[in-house]
């Protein structure tokens, strides 16, 4: 065979390549490859290692040794599992505790309720828009009257400032004096956009000391069904209320 021919059928070959190995088939150890053996080798001294660690363990342990999780753990279906201990708490400790819930709950409701009544001074009961969100009624005797009905002669102001009701000066005064307050229309969508905040504001926090009001209630409730009483459930715990229950009288000396 000419050195051509070897070298064009060498040229021919395909180069070796060692097998990846697959993803699933990691956690069972390192495949064996022919250049990976530095790796193997590594990884066999590496559990080797890690056994005559656990074996010398074994070996030095006092067979006395005592800790709390021999008796605290158990092995369910292969896995180690620690027993939660009930708390020892007396029906004294559970009332007291009650009446601490109790009075921070209340004294954040009654926080809240002080910030509320801040926020409505400030914002004077007004509705968000500045047009009200109730209705203004005008009483009339005839169709004909309704009809021909005119609410800016009706109130003496200017067409202009019907929509105003928290500022709606009547004729006289506009005649002595000018309009009072913020007229461009873009101020005025801003200040409705704030007022309408503030009224959020206000909403939030009127239902969040409702919410507290009733979490007071219920651990009230609870507190009083630790007493050794006979009692009887007359309706239900929602979540807007507590359960009713009706306890037999007791007349104390």
């Amino acid at each position: 065979m000419s050195a051509a021919f070897r070298k064009a059928a060498k040229s021919r070959q395909r180069p070796h390549r060692e097998r990846a190995q697959p993803a699933a088939r990691t956690k069972l150890g390192l495949l064996e490859k022919k250049k990976d053996y530095r790796l193997r080798a590594h990884d066999y001294h590496k559990k080797q290692n890690a056994l005559r660690a656990l074996q010398k363990k074994a070996l030095d342990k006092n067979p006395d040794e005592f800790y709390f999780k021999m008796i605290r753990a158990e092995v369910k279906d292969g896995v180690h599992v620690i027993k939660r201990t009930k708390d020892e708490i007396t029906p004294e400790q559970v009332k007291l505790m009650r009446t601490q819930d109790i009075k921070y709950i209340e004294m954040k409701r009654v926080a809240e309720a002080k910030k509320i009544e801040r926020l409505k001074g400030e914002l004077h009961l007004l509705d968000a828009a500045g047009s009200g969100g109730g209705r203004h009624l005008f009483f009339v005797d005839t169709q004909r009257e309704v009809q021909e009905f005119d609410i800016a002669a009706h109130l003496d102001t200017v067409p202009e400032l019907v929509d105003r009701v928290y500022n709606r000066p009547t004729i006289a005064t506009l005649q002595r004096e000018t309009v009072k307050g913020p007229t461009d229309p873009t101020h005025l969508k801003k200040l409705a956009q704030q007022r309408k905040n503030q009224y959020d504001l206000l909403r939030q926090r009127i239902e969040r000391e409702k919410a507290m009001f009733v979490i007071s209630q219920k651990i009230q409730t609870r507190k009083d069904l630790l007493d050794k009483t006979h009692k009887v459930k007359v309706k239900k715990e929602t979540t807007t209320g507590p359960a009713i229950y009706k306890f037999k009288f007791q007349r104390k000396r």
